[in-house]
This record gives structure tokens, C-alpha cells and sequence, in this order.
């Protein structure tokens, strides 16, 4: 009930605030075909899982052929709601012949751009949101989901596709949408004689000196997947800056030559060299972080709260995570309420695609059964309206939509909100300010000369 409460709450206007000015005018025309710079130079491609029907036809005989692409990989979260939905939709559609591959987030990105530039992408991709899927549409890629959304609009809110249309029309189809949490192991902090996740920043602070004095690492960040350094870095500037100037900043809107946003990168700098995060990290992925986060070795972890359902299905972790917002660091300047995140998970349709049409109605049956399972199970909040039995929904995502309930606004992360080119040359910054190679005012400057 907590949760439904949050989604009417939501579609009345919250979610407004948080779209206004992403996908609501053209995205810039950059089209990046190249190797993105942060892709994981290790990363292999996972193997394809076919999804074949038996063989049927149209009413017009015609047998139908769908391919698709997208990150749900046997590692990642949305798994299970990827399989559930596609088997929901073979049994639906015995005329689609449909096939699909999942690929590792990073190399994904390289891969799906190379594919824009060679005009090879399949009938339905994965996506992210604004000017990662801006720069495509720019490019002509992308076929319009206008018609295909009238058949949809009772049960996707259209304030729901802010982060998807651009020049006023539609070009994706979200899924689920989710925000920065900072998860604690509440075993550890009660080891530092803490029973609550601490409130305001001092107290924060304070936490981390009481646990390294008891021998526990703060914090565990994957240095090998810069947007995981983002998570940190982004909640530090939002709360701040505040999140109008950040926003301003994402989309282009003002410049990144900002004294608060040097100041916050300092502060951020500051947890690392005064030991609150694991050295160790610089060199290890996500999964490992996670793991080790799971496992006892860090007190703190800020990632996406598609992790409520890793943490949920670990029976021994589970009673030992809460999730909370990162405190406000700024009051004349941020408040709680401030969040990083939003819709972004998309599904998109090529304009090459022989079927087009079909494909634009497949993406969005399976995008709302991807919504539906992805909710159940824990991996983010609903872009479409809920239905059917929710009460199994997990007690960690059900505390992440109360603290979405109490949101005032919400920035997208900057990796996607920004464009291709601009957002590799953000990453790379943010490299150097994890390894303690720039400080904030280099990383300002730096930034205002590079990307604007």
C-alpha cells in the first residue's frame, strides 16, 4: 500500500520536476561511433539467448522475425524480469520469432554506438535515457513511438517519457526507473555505536572517523567502472551545489566553471585521501564491490537501488541492509529531497528495422511486463502504473519509495543526461579526481575548457 501511495504521488508531479528540460527539447546532434572511453577493456559479450516460438503465422500468413539487445546479462539484476517477460511474450505472440543477446554494461556502450554508426542495430535495443538516446534519434536511428503510444498512454503516464521525447515526440519506452542509495550494514555501524544511518553530514563524517577506528572501511567504490565513482561523486555535488545547478550543468544549460561544484569535488577528494574508502577499490569492478560490500568488508555503499533485489535475495545480508538519502552538506544551498536518478532504462526501436511497426508495439508489451517483474523482484521503482498483487514487493524497495515519496527534485545521472562525446570527457575527469590526480579547481576548469 506504501508503495501505490508513492506511484499516485509520483505521477501527479513529482516525476515533473525531475524531467523538465531533459528530453523535452533535441538532444545535441553528436554521434559517437567510437570506443567509449570507460568501456571495461576485458569485457566479452555474453552469449545469445534464443528465444525462438513454435512456428505460427500471422492473419495474413506472414511469420514474423525480432531481434533484440540489452544489458540483462546472468549477472545483472533485471535478469529474472527480462526472462519472465520474454516467456510472457512467446506466449502471447507464437507469430514473433524473437531472439535476443545481453551484453556487459560497458562494452554494451561501445557496441551500440558502433551499431548506430554502421546502421546495424536490431528491431529493439536497450538504452538509456536523454542525450545517450538523443544523440541517436539526431543521427535518425530511431523510429517514432508516437502511433504506437496511444495503445499504452492509460497505463504509461506520458510524464513518464520526458527523458524520451524529443522535439515533442516519442522514442522510447521506459521500464523502471531508480535513484542513488546510500545502503549501510547496519552490523557494522553498530559496531561504531550507531543504530541509525547518520542524519546530517557531521554526523556522517563523525561515523566513518568511528569506523576506522574499529578497524572497517568506510566505503567500497569501483574504480574500474567509473560511473560507479560517479554515484559518489554526483550525491556529493547535488547535496552541495544543489540540484538545479548540477542539472544546468548535465544539460549544457550553464557552465561547469563553478566554485560550489570545485568545492564539493574537494570534499569528495577529501573522503579519499583521509582513508574512508578502500584503496583496493581504484582496481576492482562493481560486482566485486558488491560482493565485498555483502560480505562484511565496508560499512557504506552508494549505488543504484536496483541492488534492493541482490540484497534481498541474500537471506544472510538482507536483515543487515537499510537504504538511506546521502545528507545534505550545503543547507544554503541543497536540502533532502534532492536525489540522483530517474527514468532511464529504455527499450527503443531501430527506424531500420524491416517490421518497425510490430517492433514498436512488441517494445512496449514487453517493456511493461519488464516494468512489472523488474518491480516485484526488487530491481527499481515503476515507470508504468502497477498492477496485479504487489504485497510481495521487498521491505528495502519499499523504504526507497518513501524516500522518493518526500523527493523535490531528481537529476539524472550525468553520464547519460549529457551527450556522447561530452559525457566520455566527464568520465575521464572524474577518473582523475578518484586517483587523486586533479582537485576541484582543475576539475572545473578542465571541464569548462573541454566540453564547453
Amino acid at each position: 500500500m506504501k508503495m501505490r501511495r508513492f506511484v499516485s504521488m509520483l505521477l501527479t508531479g513529482v516525476m515533473a520536476l525531475s524531467i523538465a528540460g531533459c528530453g523535452s527539447t533535441t538532444a545535441p546532434a553528436t554521434t559517437d561511433a567510437g570506443t567509449d572511453t570507460n568501456a571495461t577493456a576485458a569485457a566479452t559479450e555474453a552469449p545469445a539467448e534464443t528465444t525462438d516460438t513454435a512456428t505460427a503465422t500471422t492473419d495474413s500468413g506472414e511469420q514474423i522475425d525480432l531481434t533484440m539487445w540489452c544489458i540483462a546479462t546472468e549477472s545483472d539484476s533485471n535478469r529474472h524480469a527480462y526472462e519472465a517477460a520474454i516467456a510472457d511474450m512467446q506466449a502471447a505472440h507464437p507469430e514473433v520469432n524473437f531472439t535476443w543477446e545481453a551484453f556487459e554494461n560497458q562494452s554494451y556502450k561501445t557496441k551500440i554506438k558502433a551499431a548506430v554508426s554502421a546502421n546495424e542495430l536490431p528491431d529493439i535495443f536497450f538504452t538509456w535515457s536523454c542525450a545517450f538516446l538523443g544523440d541517436f534519434v539526431d543521427a535518425g536511428k530511431v523510429y517514432c513511438l508516437d502511433d504506437a503510444y496511444q495503445n499504452y498512454k492509460d497505463e504509461l503516464p506520458e510524464v513518464m517519457l520526458g527523458n524520451t521525447t524529443y522535439n515533442g515526440k516519442h522514442y522510447g519506452v521506459p521500464t523502471t526507473m531508480n535513484i542513488v542509495g546510500l545502503f549501510a550494514n547496519m552490523d557494522l555501524l553498530k559496531e561504531a555505536g550507531y543504530d541509525e544511518i547518520p542524519g546530517t553530514y557531521d554526523e556522517f563524517i563523525a561515523c566513518c572517523d568511528a569506523l576506522k577506528a574499529k578497524g572497517i572501511i568506510p566505503f567500497g567504490c569501483a574504480g574500474k567502472e567509473t560511473w560507479c565513482v560517479t554515484e559518489y561523486l554526483e550525491s556529493v555535488i547535488e547535496k552541495s551545489a544543489g540540484a538545479d545547478t548540477l542539472n544546468d550543468i548535465f544539460l549544457g544549460r550553464a557552465s561547469w566553471n563553478n566554485q560550489d561544484v570545485a568545492d564539493a569535488v574537494d570534499t569528495f577528494q577529501a573522503l579519499v585521501t583521509n582513508g574512508y574508502f578502500d584503496p583496493s577499490g581504484i582496481g576492482l569492478t562493481n560486482d566485486e564491490v558488491k560482493n565485498n560490500f555483502m560480505a562484511g568488508k565496508y560499512a557504506f555503499y552508494m549505488n543504484g537501488t536496483w541492488n534492493c533485489a541482490d540484497f534481498a535475495a541474500n537471506e544472510e545480508f538482507f536483515p543487515k541492509v537499510r537504504v538511506s538519502e546521502f545528507p545534505v552538506i550545503n543547507a544554503d544551498k541543497a536540502k533532502l529531497g534532492q536525489l540522483i536518478g530517474g527514468p532511464s532504462d529504455t527499450l527503443a526501436v531501430s527506424a531500420s528495422s524491416p517490421n518497425a511497426e510490430k517492433a514498436a508495439d512488441y517494445a512496449f508489451e514487453l517493456g511493461k511486463l519488464i516494468c512489472h517483474y523488474g518491480y516485484l523482484d526488487g530491481c527499481g521503482l515503476p515507470a508504468w502504473t502497477p498492477y496485479g498483487d504487489t504485497s510481495s514487493v521487498n521491505e528495502l524497495t519499499q523504504a526507497v519509495s518513501e524516500i522518493c515519496s518526500k523527493a523535490d527534485t531528481y537529476v539524472l545521472f550525468g553520464d547519460t543526461a549529457m551527450n556522447a562525446d561530452s559525457a566520455n570527457t566527464y568520465l575521464s575527469y572524474v577518473d582523475q579526481v578518484y586517483g587523486c590526480l586533479l582537485d576541484g579547481k582543475q576539475f572545473i576548469e578542465g571541464l569548462a575548457k573541454d566540453i564547453q
